[in-house]
């Protein structure tokens, strides 16, 4: 056949150029070992599979694997990094490009894209993140804590860096299951309003509300950011993984919302994934193009410098920012490798092509932010209303206290 011929003839030239731990099988019987010892096995059940492997990316491949047209075995990690060298040595250039669905963001489009993702199943998420159900990057101080104790450390750092006072009014923007806002309202003493799109989010986070005993200064409503009303209403926001559905032309939207809602002299923590390109541009073998596919739909990432315009722009000076790339980078190893090990009860909550698409997206975001295809800030800022005031001390040793 003729695909089968020209798929023996790229399989011949990789071996001369690369070592692989991949052991290719056909249909037919046929297996291609590209190294002595191999710990993963991509299998074909059909000719038509074949074309996969012409110019491949990681975007090609992934659906590959999600649409059933290829399986594999072996450890989830190291298929990604088989399927990074085939990219390398037999896919085309890589280049930047634009995300798909720069012009697409309303609030209709966004609150679809935001409960297709984390409107799949609470019992799901449970599974594989911490016991708070915090889904966004921990911080670490040794690299060797648990992921309980990481994002722990992470939701008091965060807390710190917003000097959060008793009695303060504290608003988190896309507040997931509640964690950050139940945290600041036990430990700091404020009044806490967490914000989501999510059904799912919204109904287990005030249940934990309730059963901690935050009812009368803490709450989650189900709101849009542009939707929250009033002006100089907080004294501190946080925005913790959200801004990354935003979308790069509604930024100005985004951190103009921000700066209505804060008081003067308030502070801003928005901690989100961002580009390492300087035209926001995606990077990272075609990783980009899969999560937009099957995992975050319309998502956007902006470059830093980006960032720090559009918040200055909207009258936010940026005080302070830290990159967390690696924290990150072991925060998706920790949450990937839970999800290896529960996924019988994973494809009972979500099904086998829901599994798919999450074993290949927290494994490849692993990767993806290992290799520094993305990465990860927390930028700080004041609400400029008064230029002459810092609400901020003049070291950042108040944050490590």
């Amino acid at each position: 056949m003729l695909l089968e011929s020209k798929f023996e003839k790229i399989i011949g030239r990789l071996k001369g150029r690369a070592e692989l731990p991949l052991c290719i099988e056909l249909w037919n019987g046929k297996r291609f070992a590209l190294a002595d010892r191999t710990s993963v096995t991509l299998r074909v059940p059909g000719a038509k599979a074949l074309r996969y492997f012409a110019h491949p990316d990681l975007a090609t491949l992934g659906e590959a694997y999600i649409e059933g047209h290829i399986d594999l075995d072996g450890p989830i990690d190291e298929a990604l990094r088989a399927a990074e060298a085939l990219t390398r040595q037999l896919g085309r250039p890589a280049k930047g490009h634009w995300p798909l669905f720069r012009n697409l963001h309303s609030k209709k489009r966004d609150a679809e894209a935001v409960r297709y993702h984390y409107d799949v199943s609470n019992d799901f998420y449970s599974l594989w993140l911490d016991r708070r159900m915090v889904y966004s990057c921990a911080y670490f101080k040794t690299g060797g804590e648990d992921l309980d104790a990481a994002q722990e450390q992470k939701l008091d750092h965060i807390c710190r860096k917003l000097r959060l006072q008793p009695g303060e009014r504290f608003l988190d923007i896309g507040c997931g299951w509640g964690a950050l806002v139940v945290w600041a309202a036990e430990r700091y003493g404020v009044e806490a309003t967490g914000i989501t799109l999510s059904q799912n989010q919204h109904a287990l986070a005030n249940e934990r509300i309730r059963a901690a005993g935050l009812a009368d200064r803490c709450k989650v409503l189900l709101q849009d950011y542009r939707d929250v009303p009033g002006e100089a209403v907080y004294d501190k926001i946080a925005s913790i993984g959200m801004f990354e559905h935003v979308g790069l032309r509604n930024l100005p939207v985004y951190f103009g919302a921000i700066r209505r809602l804060l008081r003067d002299g308030g502070i801003v923590l928005n901690h989100g994934i961002t580009s390492v390109d300087p035209e926001s541009r995606e990077v990272g073998l075609g990783a980009g193009e899969f999560v937009e596919k099957y995992v975050f739909p319309h998502g956007e990432l902006p470059h830093l410098s980006l960032v720090a315009k559009e918040m200055g722009a909207a009258g936010l000076e940026v005080m302070d920012v830290e990159t967390l790339r690696l924290h990150y980078a072991r925060t998706l190893a920790h949450w990937s490798r839970r999800l290896e090990a529960s996924r019988e009860l994973a494809r009972e909550h979500a099904g086998d092509k829901r599994l798919r698409i999450w074993r290949l997206y927290l494994a490849g975001c692993a990767l993806a932010f290992e290799r520094n295809w993305v990465t990860i800030q927390q930028v700080l800022a004041v609400n400029t209303g008064d230029p002459a005031r810092n609400p901020l001390p003049w070291t950042r040793d108040y944050m490590y206290r």
